[in-house]
């Protein structure tokens, strides 16, 4: 959800706070972000050198420290962001709102669950506002674009699982009945493990075949396996091919900075920003 949405304060100390938390474009709404951005890697790294057991021994007060520290500011900072915008339920439901809080509940969580606080490692996501930084957002909506197609692909891939899931479970009664538990397929779900493993050719090696027969169906698995991970990419593949088919070409172009193949009803160049002329469909 765009933050413009969320509702920018009329005037005051709001607005001004407004201004700095979501806006980067201003130098002190870039330089607060930037700072998030340097608090959340560090954040990060304190959890990540924490999880080390010889350092976790030497400075484990001061990580826990840095940890609360970081906790803290990073619950204020949510505070102030749903006390600044016009619509807190709007924000506080929002993606970034979401990623926001779920940042700062395993520390709190750990006070009852121990070891959660290592969950805090979700704060990496909100890393995403480096996009809007570094001017980056028209890259967001190319990944729209692969997500769409993931989306309007969602039946076909499910078709395409539920047929491997039936294999799967035919391929593990099988090799249940040829292997049997003496050689390590003690039941079907265990058997279906291995099918699993065999079939996107990952192979732990805890389970294999030792029988002549069994062996060979394990290798018609494999060869199976890299069939089968080849159709899912195929079929989002396709989707994109089809959008970008629908897309009508056009020699519309920017008299500012010359860019060709502007959108038919596009009212600004999407490279240089500057107003179109009005589009003739003659």
């Amino acid at each position: 959800m765009p933050e413009r949405e969320l509702g920018r304060p009329e005037a005051g100390w709001r607005r001004r706070l407004y201004v700095i938390i979501f806006e980067a474009d201003t130098r002190a709404g870039k330089l607060f972000d930037v700072l998030l951005i340097i608090a959340i890697l560090a954040s990060v790294l304190v959890v990540m050198v924490d999880s080390v057991e010889a350092i976790r021994a030497r400075h484990g007060l001061l990580l826990r420290i840095l940890e609360w520290f970081f906790t803290l500011l990073f619950t204020a900072e949510y505070l102030t962001r749903l006390m600044v915008v016009k619509k807190p339920v709007r924000y506080a439901t929002s993606f970034f709102g979401v990623i926001d809080l779920l940042a700062i509940l395993p520390t709190y969580l750990s006070l009852f669950l121990a070891g959660t606080h290592y969950l805090v490692d979700i704060r990496a996501l909100r890393l995403l506002r480096i996009f809007r930084v570094l001017k980056l957002s028209p890259y967001l909506s190319e990944a729209n674009i692969i997500v769409q197609a993931l989306l309007a692909s969602r039946r076909k891939i499910a078709v395409f699982l539920s047929t491997v899931l039936i294999v799967v479970v035919i391929l593990a009664t099988l090799m249940y009945l040829v292997e049997g538990p003496a050689n390590g397929y003690t039941s079907i779900p265990t058997s279906i493990y291995w099918a699993i493993v065999t079939l996107t050719t990952v192979g732990y090696g805890d389970i294999f075949p030792r029988t002549p027969l069994g062996q060979v169906i394990a290798s018609m698995v494999m060869i199976l396996g890299y069939g089968i991970l080849a159709v899912p990419t195929g079929i989002v593949t396709a989707e994109l091919t089809t959008r970008a088919m629908r897309r009508p070409a056009t020699t519309r172009t920017c008299q500012n900075c010359l860019t060709e193949g502007l959108d038919a009803d596009a009212v600004y160049c999407k490279q240089c920003g500057h107003k179109l002329a009005a589009h003739s469909k003659d």
